[in-house]
Order: C-alpha cells, then structure tokens, then sequence
C-alpha cells in the first residue's frame, strides 16, 4: 500500500514566512506512514492566463500532477490587503479549470489570528472549485510576535497536537 501524501502550499515566497515555517514543521511531525511534501513551485508559475492551455506549462502541469496524486492538500497564506496573496490566487487561477481539487480534502492552516478576510476568501474559493475542506484540519495559530522558529513550534506540545490532529483529520478524510 503507497504511503499517503499530503501536498503542502504556501502562499507566500518570503524566505522567512511564518506560513512556510508552519508548513515545514508539519513535515516534519506527520504521522509515521504519511508524507508531507513542502511545494516550493509556487513562485515559477507564469501569471494566470486563460488563453494559455495551462497543462502545456511544464510548471502549471507539475502542479496539477503533484495535487491530482496527493491523498490531500493543506494549505497556509498570509493575508494582504485583506486579500489571499497573489502568488496563492494565482496558482488556483491556473487549477480553477480543472478537476485538480474536485472533493480533494483540503485543511487551512493559519499562522495568523488577524487574517480573517483572507481565510474566509480562500474557503470560498476552494469551495468554488469543489475541494473538501476538512474543519477538523482548519487551525488558526498565533505565530506572529511569538518569536517561534520551526524548532521550537515542532517542540511546542499543543502547536505539535494540533498538527498532528488536523493531518490525521486529513488522511481520514482522504479514504
């Protein structure tokens, strides 16, 4: 039986992303027999364009196949601007067409209390596009200002639970 794999989306590019690190932890407490994989193609799509077949794109068809294979998706974005950032818009612009996330079960992870807006926008959107968000694998942390590094939230016992919760939630949910 092949292990269960989770893609791992963040929505921002910054080197020192709280998103990404939150992402990267998971990685590294996913539960024995599953694998969590960190994407890091976000930033080498081209901008969304319609007119464009966009599986003849070797990096929007590299993100097609990795969602498509994966047992499930999880995802963390930064609000801007009360807004999903443009590099997590973009690439579900490129996967709007497609049946990449039809009932694909899919946990929001939030480093960030005040980004409200934006979790709300990237729900609808996904629920646009007939993902299956799992509540149970939606969390919110309070990563800013807590002056955690990606060692220390691993180390961090209820940050830990909650992770280790919402992929199991996850994994769960993909049967």
């Amino acid at each position: 039986m092949p292990i269960p794999k989770i893609l791992a989306l963040s929505g921002s590019l910054r080197a020192a992303s709280l998103n990404s690190m939150l992402l990267r932890a998971s990685a590294r407490l996913a539960p024995a027999g599953v694998d969590v994989e960190v994407y890091r193609g976000l930033g080498a799509l081209p901008l969304f364009n319609p007119d464009l077949d966009a599986l003849e794109h070797p990096a929007v068809s590299d993100l097609y196949t990795r969602i498509v294979t994966a047992q499930a998706v999880v995802i963390a974005s930064p609000e801007y601007a009360h807004g999903v950032s443009g590099v997590m818009k973009n690439a579900l612009d490129w996967m709007v067409a497609n049946d990449s996330f039809v009932s694909k079960p899919v946990g929001l992870f939030n480093a960030s209390p005040r980004a409200t807006i934006a979790q709300a926008s990237l729900r609808e959107i996904l629920e646009t596009m007939s993902a299956r968000i799992i509540p149970e694998a939606c969390i919110t942390f309070g990563l800013l200002g807590s002056g955690l590094d990606e060692e220390a939230l691993v180390r961090h016992s209820q940050m830990r639970a909650a992770i280790i919760g919402a992929l199991r939630a996850l994994i769960a949910f993909s049967d």
